[in-house]
């Protein structure tokens, strides 16, 4: 046997154990099985998982919705109220949104959102893989973290998705990214992005949220105030501008720390962002209060439209004009407040504990005034200290005021030592200051009293502008077109009207002398008017009567034309019959009317007879700016005509004599001009302020009184109320307006210096009214004499 081969094994014995070329311990073999073991598990496990996953997302895809609502986006758009001049009066709907195409919207705006949400959105596909795997890490540390999403995976959600939180939908958010990203361009999605996210205040894109916290448009803001905006998606509701400034701050630093890390900005322009103070809008920082405007136009449209009018992205174009309709206002409120100046001191709005530690002095104060926020120019303010003749207090914006002198008038019952409670003024009371006329403080209070005030064109019915009341915040209720008042003496010119028609004349001569009815002639009722002064001039022309708007003069006219023919003339302007009965008490105004009826009524007349239904709404346009509706007046031909040519043109010229030398002599004196023309209107125990005039281009009227009827004093009156805040508005309105010369018309002849109807003249007129009726007193010789010389001319 050679030495290489090896010995044949005994028959029946066991093979030898072979020695291993690298022996391992028995604890190695066990821990190499459990790694087998372990590896086989995992292979299992991510086989059977991708197997899982792949058949999911099979079933998935099938599943995911259509994404029609992007490729044809239509964000709901809000009701937009435009003045003729373009200017923003006001905005209804759900969702305030001003869609903006992604090409005019401003780089700086796009580049923050980009930093802030997604930095490589223009490099991924939808979806962020390494960052869902982050986020998928880290929510295994901390089950409610989630996070990852691009700007498309927002998009999706935002859009189909439900709000629930889990890996169902997280799994969906991505499957519809990658949907959306090959259906849409990125550019297309980033513009649906910044007009759709919600960004707090009711504000649904960047545009919108711009207008909304800076009060300007999109277009026109700066760097840090486009890193300000796009840190708003984070917390929209909490961390605004106006609901928390320091957070709404905090987020705009990062924005821009993650601009300049991404290398949107450099490190200079970053600083200079930083410096930069945001001037943040208030929420009664509006260019033009028109808020009774805007309802009546929200409420016009929306019997139209319906619900859709909040979505439709409607822009409503109205024919007031911006300017026009702030001098209103001002005018409005600056009469009202100076009638409330001369009230007594009502006393604080409320009183509140100071802390003594000076630190929590702030904090206290702007708590205290958050429940009475500033109300346009009346600050709210609490009492720091009080002295006799000095106030010192602290108002919202943190400046601290001192009241001395004449800004303490008012409120100088509350400063007494014996001052009734309800009055008092002391440290912790919320008070009320106004500017005085040397730019001083003053204390006041909240008006009571309610006004307004309604401006719109003779020649087409067009509203020029429109004031409700005082604050609409506080009182919604529209004066204009919803306060029916007794009209008081602004309604003789109607019934004068109705008097040249049957054939009285300007120069008729009516007695100014006592009227009485005993309860059994007058329907079981004793009435014995008389005039606002309590005097009684005798024998006058009618001219003169409606100049001194003389009552007696009014129901003499009324008694001789007939009650009945005076209530249906009325109906010539727009009155309403039923709300004037056909009594003699007709003569002094005692109906009811709304402003707004009053100032079409005398339309009418500054027109030259033509009746026009006012109207507020010029455009209607779609977020497209597609006219959807127009109106235009209507031309002045005789199918409008209600009243004579001639008894218009006489009538005008009778109510400019009030203009000049009757009860509104200011008018002409003030503005110094001829052609302005109107009637001032005082009701029963002064309860109604009134004046409505016009000249040929504007018919204005002004109401003013207590919502719950009761006297505004003995010495008020529509001349001494209402006719300044006239004087102020057309001061403004007529500004660069030249004189209007008007010419008699044919059927009008002039005799004397004083016009007449042609069939109505002195050789043919009425001359006289009640002259056998006696005066309170026997007339002197001079009294004689000068009735001698009125009958003479």
């Amino acid at each position: 046997m050679s030495s290489t081969e090896r010995p044949e094994e005994p028959s029946g014995s066991a093979p030898a154990p072979r020695t291993p070329l690298f022996p391992l311990s028995s604890r190695a073999m066990y821990a190499l099985r459990l790694v087998r073991i372990a590896a086989g598990f995992f292979l299992g496990t991510l086989l059977s998982s991708t197997v899982v996953a792949a058949i999911t997302i099979m079933l998935m895809v099938p599943n995911l919705p259509d994404i029609d609502s992007l490729t044809d986006y239509r964000p709901k758009l809000p009701m937009r109220v435009f003045s003729s001049d373009g200017v923003l009066l006001g905005e209804f709907g759900e969702e305030r949104r001003h869609f903006t195409p992604i090409g005019e919207m401003p780089k700086v705006m796009q580049d923050a959102v980009l930093a802030v949400e997604d930095a490589h959105f223009r490099e991924h596909h939808g979806v962020d893989f390494k960052g869902v795997i982050r986020a998928g890490l880290a929510s295994l540390v901390r089950p409610k973290s989630q996070g990852a999403s691009t700007i498309t995976m927002q998009v999706a959600r935002n859009f189909y998705l439900p709000t629930r939180k889990d890996y169902v939908r997280k799994i969906y958010e991505i499957l519809l990214a990658l949907k959306i990203e090959n259906e849409l361009s990125k550019e297309q999605i980033l513009e649906v992005y910044m007009n759709q996210i919600f960004l707090g205040q009711r504000a649904h894109g960047f545009a919108a949220a711009s207008e909304i916290y800076l009060g300007k448009p999109i277009a026109e803001v700066t760097l840090a105030e486009a890193a300000m905006l796009a840190g708003l998606p984070q917390s929209p509701t909490h961390a605004n501008p106006t609901t928390n400034r320091r957070r709404a701050m905090a987020r705009q630093q990062h924005v821009l720390d993650r601009m300049q890390d991404a290398g949107f900005i450099t490190a200079a322009q970053s600083t200079q962002a930083r410096a930069q103070t945001l001037r943040f809008r208030t929420p009664g920082d509006v260019p033009v209060h028109a808020e009774y405007l805007a309802e009546t136009a929200r409420q016009l449209i929306y019997s139209q439209y319906g619900d859709a009018a909040y979505t439709r992205g409607l822009d409503v174009t109205l024919t007031v004009d911006a300017g026009e309709q702030l001098a209103a206002y001002r005018a409005l409120r600056k009469g009202i407040m100076d009638f409330e100046r001369r009230q007594p001191y009502r006393g604080p709005e409320a009183h509140i504990d100071l802390p003594s530690d000076d630190a929590e002095l702030d904090a206290r104060v702007l708590e205290a005034l958050v429940e009475h926020p500033d109300n346009d120019e009346l600050k709210s303010a609490v009492v720091l200290s009080v002295e006799p003749k000095r106030v010192e207090a602290q108002m919202e914006n943190g400046e601290t005021v001192t009241i001395t002198g004449e800004g303490l008038k008012q409120a100088a019952p509350g400063l007494s030592a014996r001052a009734a409670a309800r009055i008092r003024i002391g440290p912790g009371s919320v008070i009320r200051l106004v500017k005085g006329a040397k730019d001083g403080w003053a204390i006041t209070h909240l008006p009571e009293v309610e006004g307004a005030f309604v401006a719109m064109d003779p020649a087409t019915g067009g509203i020029r502008a429109m004031v409700g009341g005082f604050d609409y915040s506080k009182n919604q209720f529209n004066h204009v077109i919803q306060a029916w008042r007794q009209p008081g003496s602004s309604l003789k010119p109607f019934i004068y009207s109705a008097a040249l028609d049957k054939g009285l004349m300007p120069s008729t001569i009516i007695n100014d002398a006592p009227l009485s009815w005993d309860a059994e002639s007058n329907g079981g009722q004793a009435w014995e008017p008389k005039n606002s002064d309590g005097k009684f001039d005798g024998p006058m022309t009618m001219r003169s009567a409606l100049a001194a708007s003389k009552n007696m003069v009014s129901i003499r006219i009324l008694q001789t034309i007939g009650a009945p023919f005076a209530q249906d003339w009325l109906t010539h302007f727009g009155f309403d019959a039923e709300k004037h009965p056909a009594y003699l008490t007709m003569a002094l105004g005692a109906g009811s009317t709304t402003p707004m009826q009053l100032a079409s009524a005398y339309s009418v007349i500054a027109n030259g007879g033509y009746r026009l239904d006012p109207f507020l709404i010029r455009k209607i346009s779609d977020g497209r700016g597609r006219t959807l509706a127009e109106w235009r007046p209507p031309a002045l031909d005789e199918s409008l005509r209600v009243l004579d040519e001639g008894n218009a043109f006489i009538m005008t010229d009778l109510l400019q004599e009030v203009t000049r030398s009757g009860t509104a002599s200011r008018a002409q004196a003030v503005l110094k001009r001829p052609d302005i023309a109107g009637k001032t209107g005082t009701t029963n125990d002064a309860m109604d302020a009134w004046f409505a005039g016009f000249h040929h281009s504007m018919v204005a009227v002004v109401w003013m009184g207590y919502d719950n009827p009761r006297k505004l004093g003995d010495r008020e009156s529509g001349g001494g109320l209402s006719l300044p805040v006239w004087l102020d508005f057309m001061g403004h309105a007529l500004k660069t307006t030249p004189v209007h010369e008007s010419q008699p018309p044919d059927g009008v002849v002039r005799i004397n210096g004083e016009f007449y109807l042609e069939e109505h003249t002195p050789a043919s007129g009425i001359s006289s009214l009640g002259l056998e009726d006696a005066l309170p007193s026997a007339p002197t010789d001079s009294d004689r004499k000068s009735i001698l010389d009125l009958f003479k001319h």
